[in-house]
C-alpha cells in the first residue's frame, strides 16, 4: 500500500527571511493527521535568505539530521561543534539530555535550501553529539547510498534509532527499485525533479508512505533526487 502525501498539502510558514513547508505538525501548523510516520517526526523543507538564520535555542531528546540540498548551512552548537554543510554532506545532531545551537545560511548574497529532519530516539537521556560526514555524488547516482543508520554502517552516520536512510540521484530515463522488507515501512521524499512510482506522479516535495510493498519501481524521466527512510 502506497499513501501519497502531496507538497500542496503539507504545512507552510512565511517570514521573509525563512519559508519552510512542513511535511508532518511543526510549530504553529498542526493536522493530527500528519504527526509523522512511525520513528520519523519532521521533514522541514526550508530556504533561508542571504545572512539570515535559525538563532541560538535549545532541543532534547531528538535526532535531528540536516541535508543541504543548495548552498550552505553554517551550524555551531554548546557542545564546542561548529562547521558548514554543503550539498552531498549529511549532519546528525543527537539533542539528548540537552543541546543548544544556531543555524545560518552560510552566504550573504545566495540562499541556503535544506531539509531539517527529526527522528524520535530510542531512548531518553542520550548525551548529546554530532556527526557530519560527505559522500561523493558518484556513490548516490541511480542507486541508493546508505547516508545514515542505527549502526553507522558503510560510512554512514549514526542514528540513534532502527532506521536506515538512503540518498539517490536519479539520472534522466532511470528506474530505481524501491525496496521495504516485511515489518518495516518506507517514507519517500523528492527532494528534487521528478518521478513516477506506481503510475502515480510525484515531484519535488511529495512524499509516500510505504507498507506491505516489497518492491517498487521509481522511474524518473527527467531527473530526480530522492530520500527513502526505511523505519521499523
Amino acid at each position: 500500500m502506497i499513501t501519497l502525501r502531496r507538497a500542496e498539502d503539507r504545512g507552510h510558514a512565511a517570514f521573509g527571511w525563512l519559508d519552510s513547508h512542513h511535511t508532518f505538525s511543526f510549530g504553529e501548523y498542526h493536522d493530527s493527521n500528519h504527526m509523522g510516520f512511525r520513528a520519523l517526526r519532521v521533514i522541514n523543507d526550508d530556504r533561508v535568505a542571504p545572512g539570515a538564520g535559525f538563532g541560538t535555542h535549545g532541543h532534547r531528546d531528538m535526532e535531528i539530521i540536516s541535508y543541504v540540498i543548495e548552498g550552505g548551512l553554517e551550524h555551531r552548537d554548546s557542545i564546542g561543534t561548529g562547521s558548514v554543510i554543503r550539498p552531498g554532506e549529511v549532519q546528525r545532531m543527537t539533542a539528548g539530555t540537552g543541546i543548544r545551537h544556531s543555524e545560518y545560511n552560510a552566504s550573504k548574497t545566495e540562499s541556503v535550501h535544506f531539509l531539517q529532519i527529526w527522528i524520535l530516539p530510542e531512548a531518553a537521556g542520550l548525551a548529546p553529539s554530532y556527526e557530519q560526514k560527505a559522500f561523493a555524488p558518484s556513490e548516490r547516482v541511480n542507486r541508493l547510498r546508505l547516508v545514515a543508520d542505527h549502526e553507522g554502517s558503510e560510512g554512514a552516520v549514526r542514528v540513534h534509532q532502527d532506521v536506515r536512510l538512503y540518498a539517490s540521484t536519479l539520472d534522466a530515463g532511470t528506474t530505481l527499485p524501491i525496496s521495504v522488507s516485511d515489518q518495516r515501512y518506507g517514507w519517500l521524499h523528492i527532494v528534487q525533479g521528478s518521478a513516477t512510482l506506481q503510475g502515480q506522479a510525484l515531484k519535488a516535495g511529495d512524499g509516500v508512505a510505504i507498507a506491505e510493498e516489497p518492491t517498487l519501481q521509481l522511474e524518473s524521466a527527467h531527473g530526480a533526487e530522492v530520500l527513502l527512510f526505511d523505519l521499523a
